[in-house]
């Protein structure tokens, strides 16, 4: 199967049915795609209008890659969620100071029963990625100054 944003889609579908049913979506997710990047998983950040604003989560393009296994996927939307619940560029009441602080997104997901999948994707990421990006990431020459200035 193709992975492309309605893949993508899909996917958030139903992991939101399957572990976040409590969870109300007050505005429009946007869930797609973004550029491969060798470090950054995903993202989650406010649309530009100030009211009724959008909330996008963006994933790594990698991802689009069949090698990477879906897994490592529904952990990373998981997680991007997870912040959308916290209230972290969400119309949720933000429920914290630091989206990070103290461990409490990982914590949180494992109540959830995503337990396994963080686990399975820590290996994952752990083993495979240095290698895949080493494989796949296009290699981007530093531009040089066209000046350089000598103090002697």
């Amino acid at each position: 199967m193709k992975r492309d944003n309605k893949w993508l889609k899909d996917r958030f579908k139903y992991l939101k049915d399957r572990y976040f049913e409590d969870i109300e979506i007050r505005n429009n997710i946007i869930v797609k795609f973004g550029r491969p990047t060798k470090t950054r998983m995903g993202s989650i950040k406010k649309g530009r209008r100030k009211t009724n604003f959008n909330s996008i989560i963006t994933i790594n393009g990698h991802f689009q890659n069949p090698e990477i296994p879906s897994y490592i996927i529904d952990a990373v939307l998981a997680h991007e969620f997870m912040h959308y619940a916290h209230g972290f560029c969400s119309p949720h009441q933000q429920a914290f100071c630091h989206p990070h602080k103290g461990g409490i997104v990982n914590r949180d997901l494992k109540e959830r029963g995503l337990a396994d999948i963080l686990k399975a994707e820590k290996v994952w990421l752990k083993k495979n990625w240095k290698n895949f990006i080493k494989n796949n990431h296009p290699y981007k020459a530093r531009k040089r100054s066209l000046f350089r200035i000598i103090f002697r």
